[in-house]
């Protein structure tokens, strides 16, 4: 047996596994059973995030960045130069090295006082002469994306609204000049058109946005912060979010960082079609949080080729002021389940009052197929265009009828119409006690149309409802009110009916609303 000895440095070197220390241990003579036992490095097999790698190179040449100019008059100051101002600081109070400055002299903008930032009289001097003419300037930037060969651009309508010339970049660097086809602003969405015969461009097709589940991944391309190109991932969060911004909100909701200039850039889903447009952030920063909202692909899809078509988009118009039904607005007029859109007024000449539409009507279905909400009946309605032939089924006073409606097409909001006065009727002491149970006191309207509250019990379940004072009643149930005796004798029906609570419609700054108020007992 050789005798133990300490290993050449070559021997050594070859212990660099597990097994090499075991043969280099063997091989100094070194007896198996004192050599030392050695664990298993560590393996997990767990699933592989997935690359997007594929998926962005294929789409990445058909998003693009969007440049915005308008012919404006800026603000000259008694130097000559201009107050541009960017979050409340003007551009020429930047350091010369800013991002910003970079930023705003590569997109073709011009510093105050001139290239050099007005530092030569002759800058200031031509400065201040331009400063008496119009000349257009950048006023947004944001993110398209093709949607055909042939040069149709898909944006934002708030990217371009302010906008008279507007320029697309390509991935590649190259700049092309667009024209506006159309916009619609109650979708944000907005057409552009790129003439460049000789060329044709990468494009991208809308998904099929019924099958996006809360959960699946998501890649979206854009511009933020002028760096155009700029690829995030993450996933759907929510489906049909409505955010506030106007009647046909139906957000997908994606944690996918989106930041200033994302807007009207695509979010695509792992074939490389687009689900949604990046329209809006919540963001208290101002900066991504991981909150962000895009148009489904649904909703561009039929707002895009009304736009391609017409260069507007027709919709459907029934001209009443609805609002949505909650269980206390239900169990006040005798339904079970709260949905379905609640008249609030409708307006003047509209269709919808033509065909004998009424304040308070529960419009709960639409040919037939069942209305969840309010926002789903504006959606209904406008989906139909103009001139289509409609059948509403209405609940009206304890009772369900259907009302043949032809729509208009969408018009502007109008006021509606008040009715004509009523007599007033004395209050009697049982009104009164039923005022007061509400915790509110009234008096007839100086216009003598309805009753004006002129004290709220702060404790009350009318105040938390948000009653205020100096607002009208102008029907409870849906029955006229000009004294407190009406509302007593409405409130005494309501209890021999069974109902727990009695429909106020409140008007206040000439827009009403209903609220839903507890009937007492005593």
């Amino acid at each position: 047996m050789s005798p133990i000895g300490r290993p050449s440095l070559k021997t050594a070197l070859k212990a660099t596994t597990v097994a090499g220390i075991a043969a280099v241990m063997l091989s100094t003579g070194i007896p198996a059973q004192i050599m030392p036992t050695f664990a298993a490095p560590v393996s997990v097999n767990a699933p592989q995030a997935p690359s997007f790698a594929d998926v962005v190179s294929a789409v990445s040449p058909a998003v693009v960045s969007v440049r915005v100019k308008s012919d404006t008059q800026p603000v000259s100051d008694d130097s000559g130069n201009y107050s541009f101002n960017f979050g409340g600081r003007g551009l020429d109070e930047l350091p010369d090295d800013s991002p910003l400055k970079r930023l705003f002299r590569q997109f073709g903008g011009q510093m105050p006082g001139g290239p050099d930032g007005g530092q030569n009289g002759k800058g200031k001097q031509e400065h201040a002469e331009r400063g008496k003419q119009h000349y257009l300037r950048p006023v947004a930037q944001g993110s398209g994306f093709f949607i055909s060969e042939d040069g149709y651009i898909v944006t934002n309508n708030h990217v371009v609204s302010d906008g008279q010339a507007y320029t697309v970049v390509l991935n590649d660097g190259t700049e092309l000049d667009a024209k506006l086809v159309g916009k619609d602003s109650r979708t944000d969405l907005a057409l552009l058109k790129v003439d460049a015969p000789a060329r044709k461009f990468t494009y991208v097709s809308f998904a099929d946005d019924s099958k996006v589940r809360v959960g699946d991944w998501v890649v979206a391309v854009g511009n933020p912060f002028g760096l155009g190109g700029t690829v995030t991932a993450g996933i759907v969060s929510a489906r049909g979010r409505d955010i506030g911004s106007g009647p046909y909100d139906d957000y997908i909701q994606v944690d996918a960082a989106v930041n200033r200039g994302n807007s009207g850039g695509p979010t695509f889903d792992l074939n490389g079609q687009v689900v949604g447009i990046n329209t809006a952030i919540f963001s208290p920063s101002g900066g991504n949080v991981g909150i962000a909202f895009a148009i489904p692909a649904s909703t561009a899809k039929d707002v895009i080729a009304d736009l391609m078509k017409d260069g507007k988009v027709a919709r459907g118009w029934l001209g009443v002021q609805i609002q949505p039904v909650t269980q206390d607005i239900a169990d006040s007029l005798g339904l079970k389940e709260a949905t379905g859109a609640l008249v609030v007024a409708p307006q003047e000449d509209s269709p919808g009052q033509k065909a004998g539409i009424k304040q308070g009507d529960i419009i709960r279905q639409v040919n037939g197929q069942p209305v969840k909400d309010a926002r789903d009946l504006a959606r209904r309605i406008a989906a139909f265009g103009p001139n289509a032939k409609v059948d509403l089924d209405v609940w009206r006073e304890g009772k369900e009828q259907t009302i043949p409606v032809t729509l208009g097409d969408m018009a502007k909001d109008d006021t509606a119409s008040a009715d004509d006065d009523q007599g007033q009727e004395a209050p009697t002491p049982s009104s009164e006690k039923a005022l007061a149970n509400l915790g509110i006191t009234v008096s007839p309207a100086e216009d003598g149309k309805g009753l004006a509250v002129t004290d709220v019990d702060p404790d009350s379940e009318a105040a938390a409802r948000g009653l205020k004072n100096g607002e009208k009643i102008i029907s409870v149930n849906n029955k006229k009110v000009a004294s407190a005796g009406d509302v007593g004798k409405v409130l005494d029906q309501a209890k021999k009916d069974g109902r727990t609570r009695a429909l106020f419609q409140v008007e206040a700054d000439g827009s009403s609303r209903f609220i839903a108020l507890p009937i007492s007992e005593g």
